[in-house]
């Protein structure tokens, strides 16, 4: 075993140590020459981690032909740079090894504590397990990282200094290997960067992967920038120079730095914009910081008598932020020979803050230790992760979520309380509806935006004032799916959605069992729990139901035959010594009728059964028909009018699976038809046919005149709502004494 005072070197047999051993040795030595601000014993405990990394990695190469030490030891040192503590650094320097090195996550429990474990665990992939796909496997490892990310945030900040350090010695891998790596970087982890506000790495990343995407217009654009910068040197040097001049003359201490846009910005401009290298005029801008927050104004009215601005290119970051804790004024100013140059203006805090965003906590911890500033960067973000695995437990559809969210550009809008809410870039009402609170999304039914009442669909705008409008009573709709742009808002409709359907299905389920038992001279449903327990689980094993709500939901939604479970269920009961009542199975015959081909009891119908029944859009029935019931296998109940041809093809097909359906006395809701109006074309007809269904208390849900050209006598289609058959009379009554009215009925389509 090595001593505790040097780290291993693996000496060849002449005794010498080998040039990539010392190599890893003096790359260690330049770590630990990075961690003053750790104690001794903190810089031991990643000195053991240093030992017990390289002795798991012994033998391994990279493929420059290095020890693969080299790599765990230059991501610890990206962590260094950012002061994370000595648990992110120890497992920086053993991230690889449960996946490479057959470690387990138990040894290192026991070797170094459960948190150094649970960072390592969070940064190890997921290739040991079977996946149809390499997208789910990708899928499942991102979602595996980002839940360990939203519980600890050093999870992601060692992983994009992983990624960051593969991506700076990608030239040693295969070509073969660049686009997907760089791809995958540039859709992933450089997004997650930026949501996190690590500027810089942000930065790098993109140039990183443009440069293994695109190499030949990597070059290209690199030698046009190199080319400009020394043209324009005598222009950057005058403007530090008079901006310089300017604040010592007003006794304004500043720091001026020089900053170039991203060879990848640069080249997305182009490409975004359809602009030559020449017509991009922002490359070039400064960056001043300045001692207090108030300063940052003082030195932007410097800067205005300085050059004049250019209009509509001012953005004040400091007093609404971005998302990602960003703060800056930016400001575009006309400077000599006519060029625009930007001008960003911040404290030293918020450069701190938009360089290295989340990782500037650690970074304060280690200059401040009592400051706890920027300790809440990202984390609204982080939380939503967890929320919305809560509600998706596919992995392809959380990692949809999550891409969604990665949007670096934003909205900001207020509440009625002058909160700033921050969202994507063409967020929509709902969307800020969910970002507030989930019963307030849940129960939307109308918004005023800036005090006007406008639809739940618009997208919100800079600035806006929102105000939601609930109702007890409301519920999601499925249409909102088709146009909110959150995953957050996306997964709360869904999981609500899929538990409404759930429990819904659950109640129809139980009701048809209870009817199904009801034909077997058996009723009420007997209990789950109490003397019946044994029966209900020889009943899941008949069926292969994990619980009975499963089952209840399964019959609701046409998975299984009401009928036939009853049947067991009966037998079953009676092996308890439950006998069925003769008079019960006679009165239920009598009532079902003995020739009809279903016989598991009658279903009734008032409108208030959601998701799991189904009103057929082909034959549209309303509470009077004549009606029957299909149970689609997964689909639940669908009612269809007892003379539906669509019907009577399923019942000819597939009769088992109809069975009787009756409507409530007192339905809850209206039920929508159609009905056909011949009317002799003029002026004002259709306001006059309008008039009557709604003198006849009908509502109109739709209205259809074709795409023929209008003639003498022309035919409209109105789909209104209507309580009734009797109701509907009421409504042809209304529209055959209307002038210009030839012909009105009931339409099915």
């Amino acid at each position: 075993m090595p001593t505790a005072a040097d780290p291993v070197i693996v000496k060849p047999a002449n005794g010498q140590a080998s040039p990539a051993a010392s190599a890893a040795a003096a790359s260690f030595a330049a770590l630990v020459g990075k961690l003053d601000y750790l104690s001794a014993g903190e810089i031991e405990n990643v000195r053991q981690a240093y030992r017990f990394a390289d002795e798991a990695h012994l033998g391994q190469m990279r493929k420059n032909g290095d020890p693969y030490i080299t790599h765990p030891i230059a991501v610890a040192a990206q962590c260094a740079e950012w002061k994370l503590d000595a648990q992110a650094l120890m497992a920086a320097l053993m991230h690889d090894a449960i996946e490479d090195c057959g470690v387990t996550k138990q040894d290192l429990v026991e070797r170094f504590g459960a948190p150094v474990a649970d960072l390592v665990d969070g940064l190890t992939k997921l290739e040991k397990l079977e996946f149809d796909t390499r997208e789910q496997n990708q899928a499942e490892s991102f979602r595996k990282m980002l839940l360990a990310m939203a519980k600890d945030v050093r999870v992601i900040l060692i992983k994009l200094a992983d990624r960051t350090h593969n991506m700076r010695t990608m030239g040693d891998m295969p070509r073969s290997k660049w686009k997907r790596i760089s791809s995958e970087t540039l859709e992933i982890y450089a997004p997650i960067a930026h949501r996190l506000g690590l500027n810089f790495t942000y930065r790098e990343l993109q140039d990183l992967a443009f440069r293994f995407l695109n190499p030949w217009r990597y070059e290209v654009l690199s030698k046009a920038l190199n080319k400009s910068r020394n043209r324009r040197k005598d222009l950057i040097a005058r403007v530090q120079g008079e901006v310089d001049t300017a604040f010592r003359q007003f006794g304004l201490s500043v720091r001026i730095m020089g900053r170039e846009k991203t060879l990848y910005s640069v080249y997305r401009k182009m490409d975004s914009k359809h602009l030559s290298f020449s017509q991009v005029t922002d490359i070039y801008g400064f960056r001043i910081v300045v001692p207090e927050l108030s300063d940052c104004y003082t030195a932007m009215g410097v800067l205005h008598q300085l050059y004049k601005p250019l209009p509509g290119k001012f953005r004040d970051y400091v007093a609404i932020p971005k998302v990602n804790g960003y703060q800056s004024l930016h400001t575009t100013l006309i400077g000599p020979f006519g060029t625009n140059i930007e001008f960003q203006l911040r404290t030293h805090a918020m450069d701190v803050v938009a360089e290295s965003g989340v990782a500037a906590h650690w970074l304060y911890k280690a200059s401040e230790p009592n400051s706890d500033t920027s300790q809440h960067l990202g984390t609204q973000w982080l939380q939503s992760l967890l929320d919305i695995q809560q509600e998706t437990h596919d992995a392809s559809e959380f990692w949809d979520h999550i891409k969604i969210d990665l949007f670096p550009d934003a909205v900001y809008v207020f509440t009625p309380k002058s909160k700033i809410m921050a969202l994507p870039r063409g967020a929509t009402v709902m969307d800020f509806a969910y970002a507030i609170h989930s019963g307030v999304g849940n129960r939307a039914v109308a918004v005023r935006i800036n005090g006007e009442q406008r639809p739940l669909r618009t997208e919100l705008n800079n600035g806006d004032i929102v105000e939601i409008i609930t109702s007890d009573s409301a519920e999601p709709n499925p249409a909102w799916l088709s146009f909110v742009k959150t995953g957050r808002a996306r997964s709360k409709i869904r999981h609500h959605l899929k538990t409404l359907a759930q429990e819904k299905s659950n109640e129809l389920g139980e009701r048809m069992l209870g009817q199904a038992l009801r034909s077997e001279g058996i009723a009420p449903l007997p209990t789950e729990d109490g003397p019946y327990k044994a029966t209900w689980e020889k009943l899941l094993r008949f069926t292969g139901n994990k619980t009975r709500s499963e089952l209840l939901s399964d019959i609701g939604m046409g998975k299984r035959i009401a009928s036939m479970v009853g049947k067991k269920l009966a037998v079953l009961l009676a092996e308890t010594g439950l006998k069925p009542d003769a008079l019960l199975i006679s009165t239920e015959r009598y009532a079902s009728g003995e020739d009809e081909s279903v016989s598991q009891g009658v279903v009734s119908l008032d409108g208030s059964e959601g998701l799991s029944v189904q009103y057929a859009p082909c034959c549209k029935p309303i509470p009077g028909d004549r009606i029957v019931g299909y149970l689609g296998r997964g689909e639940g109940l669908t009612v269809h009018a007892e003379d539906c041809p669509t019907g009577k093809r399923l019942l000819a097909r597939d009769s088992e699976r109809f069975l009787q359906v009756e409507w409530a006395d007192e339905p809850v809701r209206p039920f929508e038809t159609m009905v056909l109006v011949t009317v002799t074309n003029g002026k004002g007809v259709l306001a006059r046919v309008a008039s009557a269904i709604a003198a006849a208390e009908a509502d109109i849900t739709h209205v259809d005149m074709g795409d023929e050209p209008a003639q003498t006598a022309t035919d409209i289609r109105f789909s209104i709502s209507v309580r009734d058959r009797q109701h509907l009379a009421d409504v042809l009554r209304s529209l055959k004494r209307t002038t210009s009215v030839l012909k009105a009925q009931r339409y099915k389509p």
